[in-house]
């Protein structure tokens, strides 16, 4: 599990289409979670300045990888006790979303995102999601794509402030949408004993 906030901008400096190597500040052990770009890959190997992962045919089917090169987010997975400061992830990512506008303010930036529409029904107007990893609150939903709003700190910790309208990013929906989602998908009208259980998942 992991909660959206970014450990560190790791650098990517190889990768053969099935291991990255990534140089970072981060030392974890063989076989320790770590989210890239908000997909969940385990340590392979490690160096004096780095480490190396893995991406499985699924992972690179379903992931923006021409975005595991250079600079990328890193996050390390939960511990017990840890403080849960953006939302539960899994690190599974969902689809691939593309930034299709950018729009500055005065104390903030709104991202618009596209995705494919079948994922569309797990963006919920002031629900979570995670786009490369980061966990960000949804303000608008559309018929196909959302917006966000992206305060200045967070333009300055992670690469957002360098994305510009076009990328593919990661996206990973809200976990909770999607189990309300397929389990309650084929029932026609909802019974109490129905709410009692979707309450007792949060």
């Amino acid at each position: 599990m992991f909660t959206g906030l970014i450990k560190e901008i790791a650098n990517a400096t190889h990768f053969d289409g099935q291991k990255l190597r990534l140089k970072a500040k981060h030392r974890p052990n063989i076989g320790d979670s770590i989210a890239v770009n908000g997909a969940c890959l385990s340590v392979t190997r490690v160096y004096t300045d780095g480490f190396e992962v893995e991406l499985g045919d699924e992972t690179k089917r379903v992931v923006a990888i021409e975005n595991y090169k250079g600079p990328v987010h890193i996050e390390p997975a939960m511990r017990l006790g840890d403080r849960l400061e953006g939302h539960i992830l899994q690190g599974h990512i969902d689809c691939v979303g593309t930034i299709i506008k950018i729009t500055p303010g005065h104390n903030s930036t709104d991202f618009f995102i596209r995705i494919p529409k079948e994922y569309i029904k797990f963006v919920i107007p002031k629900g979570s999601i995670a786009v490369d990893g980061v966990s960000l609150t949804i303000n608008e939903v559309y018929e196909d794509s959302f917006r966000l709003t992206i305060i200045p700190i967070t333009l300055k910790k992670t690469l957002f402030g360098k994305y510009p309208v076009g990328r593919r990013v990661n996206i990973e929906t809200d976990m909770f949408a999607r189990y309300l989602y397929y389990l309650f998908k084929d029932k026609k009208e909802m019974s109490w004993e129905d709410i009692e259980r979707m309450q007792a998942l949060f």
